[in-house]
């Protein structure tokens, strides 16, 4: 059980607005989720850009959220970069305006949140590591590249069963700007639609 203004959110998106260029790339994610969960394998998606803090980890939250919202079972999300610095506080903060419960366990340069979507399920625990950190899978999962610098600097990634690029624009750009927090809920709301469309089509 999602909370209830998490459910609301998801309830909103309108998949719809969604063009049919983007959806050919987000059916690809569709196939992998859906041929891991017919053969009742667990399914493990890594979602990447450089500094792991604001898009694959907007996409790595929602994702599991949406896997729960659809009952999709053995749905495992992480998020990784190419390099580490620390979940930046805007992204959290996008998160909490769709309903998230989050807290921060320390308060370090590269400080460790939970991010709780139900108080039934695992929280998602955000923190900035690269994408091949030993919290994150080793093979066997979906490397899903959130950024275009993350997809050209890395032509592989070690393990990944299958390489998805699903980039997104970076809402750095507005930092320390008027339009800051609408921007990154712009953005975090938009990484929602697309997931909500991905999840949607999975069978159980």
């Amino acid at each position: 059980m999602l909370y209830p203004q998490i459910s609301s959110q998801i309830e909103s998106l309108d998949i719809n607005t969604i063009a049919s260029e983007r959806k050919a790339i987000l059916q690809t994610l569709v196939d992998f989720i859906q041929n891991k969960g017919d053969k009742n394998k667990i399914v493990n998606l890594n979602f990447i850009c450089t500094h792991n803090s604001r898009r694959s980890h907007l996409s790595q939250v929602w994702a599991q959220t949406m896997a729960s919202y659809y009952k999709i079972e053995n749905v495992f999300c992480y998020s990784g970069g190419t390099e580490a610095t620390a979940l930046f506080p805007s992204s959290a903060e996008a998160l909490r305006a769709s309903g998230f419960n989050i807290t921060s366990l320390s308060n370090e340069k590269n400080p460790v949140y939970v991010i709780k979507y139900s108080d039934l399920k695992h929280p998602v625990i955000g923190f900035s590591k690269t994408y091949d950190a030993d919290f994150n899978p080793t093979k066997e999962f979906a490397a899903i590249m959130t950024c275009d610098s993350a997809n050209e600097a890395c032509p592989i990634i070690s393990g990944a069963e299958k390489r998805i690029p699903l980039t997104y624009k970076d809402p750095k750009a507005y930092d320390n700007m008027p339009l800051q927090a609408e921007k990154y809920l712009e953005r975090s709301l938009q990484i929602a639609t697309e997931l909500k469309y991905v999840f949607s089509k999975v069978n159980k």
